[in-house]
This record gives structure tokens, sequence and C-alpha cells, in this order.
């Protein structure tokens, strides 16, 4: 095929792809190619909240990664889904909107990332919103990305906020305003009852413009390098290979596992390493794939007393066309839910000066995330340590660019992590058996009561844990030794080449990553386009 220049070549139409996509090119001045491994989101499902369950295994819609065999978690391979559609992961996640902490922010700042701390970035936090609350001095309005209450409130839910009350924590009806910490129902990704991806908020609107170009079935499989700039992307499209050039810029928004997998198939990363594998070397860049960070979620189950959870809606024919027809009359109850509906934030741990636990609330309960429900009334207690210090790595294992990378998070191998992975799990007890949740609760289905002693809830979690689907951190921003770009996320020792994803997050943010990552994208385009004045 010929080789198409546009101005700027974006890589990965995800939660960061599609923000670019639609800011570099609003203004009309610049050429972009946005490329895309997966097809059109035009599966039903993508755009129905509840549809998170039917793209969980989806082999079309969802990568399907595996880990490495973990060491820590008794050589377990953990199923790390990632989106693999226009949305990216947006368009099959959980739909929580959770910025993190202001104090995540501050850090970043203060490790030497001018402009990334709090007061820096929460104006794009705000631009990018449409809260249906309206517009405050933490939210936006008219923003692409839908900030929605959930409509109906929960009999169990609010069982649940009665419990953290007795126990000491505050309701919060708001996680992304004054402070986290606290108890309530989240607000969710939804306009109207349906999901608002990064492609339906950000893409959308602007894939009619002529200086636009979307490619779908297009997976990138290395960097094309004039020298020390980057010029131009390789890709494989219907079983044929392509190359498309940039005058100006290519970015890189393939997520905390594809991106640094491209670096390293280009030429970029540990030296030694690709040259084991034989690839020629661009630039020796240590940290490339380093630095993983991700949430393990541990998830308590529990049997309810009551026919009121989910469960008990997908058991019966009646109770599922009532959801249907509440969806379709109103755009709300379950359908327009998801899976989980609240959250609580607080601290486990002495020397925690914010919260560092999360939980996500839901009313069912399954095997894993997204599998078929029990056929029992079930809720889902499900915990996470927010600061990890664990620490993982991402690695190509061959030269072929269509082969899944290497992944090993080593979960739990710090000994605050495996602390705080038995504190998260007696305070999630703790709460169960809040007076306000005796009638609700009837039998804790797992870990079980048989699991009692530290011992014995560190090897259940090592057992039972899972990723909460926020891998993050493998090209990180900084100065130091193992930082991938600098703190306008242009990769270092080589031109024309930035990285816009979770995998510049320095630390991993306390919270979901969906929206920080939107948040990073509309920095970034401002940083991009700075960069273009003058030129």
């Amino acid at each position: 095929m010929s080789k198409a220049t546009h101005d700027f070549i974006v890589v990965g139409a995800g939660s960061a792809g599609c923000v670019l996509a639609n800011r570099l090119s609003e203004n009309g001045r610049y050429s972009v190619l946005l490329l895309e491994a997966g097809p059109p989101d035009r599966y039903l499902w993508i755009h129905i909240p509840i549809g998170y369950a039917k793209t969980m295994f989806h082999p079309v819609y969802n990568w399907g990664f595996y880990t490495d065999p973990d060491p820590h978690m008794h050589g377990r391979r953990i199923y790390w889904p990632r989106g693999r559609v226009l949305g990216g992961s947006s368009a099959i996640n959980g739909l929580i909107c959770v910025r993190g902490q202001a104090e995540d922010y501050d850090s970043w700042a203060q490790a030497g990332n001018s402009g990334w701390g709090w007061r820096d970035v929460l104006p794009y936090f705000i631009r990018c919103e449409h809260n249906t609350r309206g517009a405050s001095e933490y939210h936006g309005s008219g923003g692409p990305l839908w900030a929605s209450d959930i409509g109906d409130k929960h009999e169990l839910m609010e069982a649940i906020i009665r419990a953290a009350g007795e126990r000491g924590v505050p309701r919060n009806d708001d996680f992304n305003g004054a402070s986290q910490e606290g108890v309530g129902y989240y607000q969710l990704s939804t306009r109207e009852g349906w999901r608002c991806s990064t492609a339906t908020a950000y893409l959308k609107p602007a894939c009619r413009r002529t200086n636009l170009r979307i490619e779908t079935g297009a997976q990138a499989t290395g960097i094309i390098f004039e020298g020390r700039r980057a010029a131009g992307i390789r890709y494989v499209q219907n079983g044929r290979q392509c190359e498309a050039l940039a005058a100006r810029e290519v970015v890189l928004s393939a997520g905390a596992l594809q991106s640094p997998q491209l670096l390293q198939l280009s030429g970029i990363g540990d030296a030694g390493r690709l040259q084991d594998l034989g690839i020629p070397v661009t630039h020796h860049l240590p940290g490339v794939g380093e630095n993983l960070q991700d949430h393990l979620q541990l998830r308590l189950m529990y049997k309810v007393s009551k026919p009121i959870t989910t469960n008990d809606d997908l058991q019966s024919p009646w109770r599922k066309l009532h959801m249907g027809l509440k969806w379709i009359l109103q755009r709300r109850g379950p359908l327009a839910i998801g899976i989980n509906q609240g959250g609580l934030f607080t601290r486990v741990m002495p020397e925690s000066q914010s919260p560092d636990i999360q939980f996500h609330f839901a009313t069912v309960s399954a095997e894993m995330a997204g599998a078929k429900p029990h056929p029992w009334s079930g809720c889902t207690f499900s915990v996470c340590q927010l600061r990890p210090l664990s620490r993982g790595t991402v690695f190509v294992k061959s030269t072929d660019p269509l082969a899944a990378p290497g992944m090993l998070q080593n979960y739990l191998s710090h000994e605050e992590d495996r602390r705080c992975a038995v504190a998260s799990i007696k305070y999630a007890r703790h709460l169960a058996a809040a007076p306000a949740l005796r009638e609700y609760l009837s039998e804790e289905y797992r870990p079980g009561p048989a699991v009692g002693g530290d011992e014995e809830l560190l090897d259940w979690a090592r057992d039972y844990g899972a990723t909460i689907f926020h891998p993050s951190g493998t090209c990180k921003m900084g100065s130091d030794p193992l930082a991938v770009v600098d703190a306008r996320l242009r990769v270092h020792g080589v031109a024309g080449l930035r990285v816009v994803d979770c995998s510049i997050m320095p630390t991993l943010v306390s919270g979901n990553t969906n929206v920080p990552v939107v948040m990073i994208a509309e920095k970034a385009s401002d940083l991009i386009l700075e960069g273009q004045l003058g030129h």
C-alpha cells in the first residue's frame, strides 16, 4: 500500500486515543490517523451497561489476556480482560467514575513531573465532564464524558450504607468532591441509560471530520524510525502489511500492556533483553515495561436472606422481562447500572493518612467477575488496596508483533501489600457483621467461616485474588533511570514520539483508572498542540 502521510498518528482508539483523535483534529489544522486493532463498536451489548457480562470474555471485543504464572499467587495465571474495539476498555469496563485522591497527583508533581499536581489536573477533569448534577467547584457541565447518578436506590445498598455508618464511616455522595473518604453510590459513565464510552463521547462527534481518518482492524506492529525520530507506524490490516507516516508526531495510546510492547518491538527498551531476542536496539531505555501496577481485588461473597438481588432478577423470566421493560421505557433499573452500585473508601493501615482501600458493592454474585450469577440470592463485597507497592513487568517474548507480551504482576510480593490484604478482608467481615446487615446477610459463601487466621486469609487471597482491571505504570513519567516519558509525555531519547495512556502513571491512582486516563489525554492534547506553535 502507498504510504499515506498524516500530521499525527494515534495508535489505539481506547480511553485515551479517542480523546486525542477528537482534540487533535478539532481545530481543522492537522490531519489525524487513528488506528484501532479491534472492530467498530456496533455490538449492542457494548452500549447497554449490564452488557459488561457479555463482553468480559468476548473473543472479538476483548483481548482476553492472561498473566504469566505468578509465583506470589500460587503460580496462577490470572485473566486480564482489555478492550479490543473502538472505545477500548471504556467500552467494556464497569463504568465507575472515580478520579482518585488529590494526593495521588501531588505526589506525581513532587516526584519532578511539573504540571501534574492536583490543581493542575483538576481543570482537565472538569473540562472532560458533563455531570448530571451540574457544574460546581469540582465538576463540569457540557463536557463530552457523562457522569450520571444511579437512578434507583437499592434496599441492600442502603443497608450497606447504614452498616458503614455503624462502623464509623460517613456517607459520601461525591467521591470526586472535597473528600474521597466515605460510603455511597458511585456515579457512572452513562448517558440516559446508555454506556458513555470514549468512542461515544469523543469519537462519534468527530468521526465526520475530513481531517480525521479512523482505521479499524488495524494492529500496529512497529514504529518506523528515521534516525532517532519516529516517522510513522507499520500495521497489519486485513492480512496486509501497511505503513503510515507522521509529519509531526506518533502517539502511542495502546494501554499499559501494548504501548510498552510496541516500544520494545521497535527497539526501545532494555538493550540486553532486546538483543537476546534479536531485536535491533533503537534506544536503550530500561524502564520500558517495568513498574507494572494493578489493583488486586478480593471478592467476599454473601448469601442474602431476601430475594432482592440481581441474581434473583436473572433467575425469573418475569423479573427479567420487568428489567427489560424498565430499561426500554425509562432507561433505568439493573440494565442501566452494570454491576457495581456503591463504594466505600476508608483506612485500615495505621500509617495511612488517607483512604487506603476501596470497596465495590454489587447486588450480584458469581464465581468470577462477569461470569454466570449464582442460582441463589447473593451479593459481593469486592475490596482492593488503593496504592499497592508490588511491582511487575511487561516484556516481549518474541519478535512476533501479533503475539501477546509476557505479563508478570507479582501481586502481594511486597510485605505491606500482604498486610493490607489481610486487614481489608477482616474489615469487610467487620462491615458485614454490622447490625444493619443482620437481616440481609445469611451466610458468608467465600472465603467462608472455615478461613480464619491471618495466614489462612492470605492464602485465600493468593488463591482467589484477581485483577480489578487497572494495569498501569509501564511507561512511567519522570526523569529517574526507569522513567520512559518526560512530563510532556515525550519518550526519552527519541523525537516525535509520545505515550498517552495509563502506562505513564508513575504510581497508580487511588481508584478506578478510566476517568484519570481521559484527563491524561485531555491534558496531553494541549501539550501536543502547544508544541506545534511556531512550527
